[in-house]
């Protein structure tokens, strides 16, 4: 049976990476990913990240879905139309399948998230 995840527990090791130089908007900034689950081969995944300030272009296939909510600090995101919405502390929210636009982290930012990825769909 597998064990019960509590989100109190010590985090996993955190993985470092940047956004891809050509999706950067300015300096790439510094990502971690501690991965507290993983499902489905990798489709579902959960856990906690965390960013520097910056800002790069996202765009998500149609099988990508993101819910998170923000621990500490602030982001932005702004659709390809120019919608924008912040979220800081508490707040919580859905990047869905398909969305296109720009991810800005205002101040170091930590979330935590549930991703949904099937690629094939």
């Amino acid at each position: 049976m597998p064990a019960l995840i509590h989100f109190s527990d010590p985090a996993p090791a955190a993985v470092e990476d940047h956004p891809a130089p050509e999706r950067a908007i300015g300096t790439p900034p510094r990502r971690l990913t501690a991965e507290r689950y993983c499902a489905e081969e990798g489709a579902l995944s959960m856990g906690d990240w965390a960013c520097e300030p910056g800002a790069w272009h996202i765009a998500f296939h149609p099988g990508r879905h993101e819910f998170f909510q923000v621990i500490s600090g602030r982001l932005r995101i702004v659709d390809s139309a120019g919608q924008a919405r912040e979220f800081g502390p508490g707040d919580a929210g859905i990047i869905p399948a398909g969305f296109a636009g720009t991810f800005e982290v205002l101040e170091r930012v930590t979330k935590r998230y549930v991703m949904l990825d099937r690629p094939g769909l």
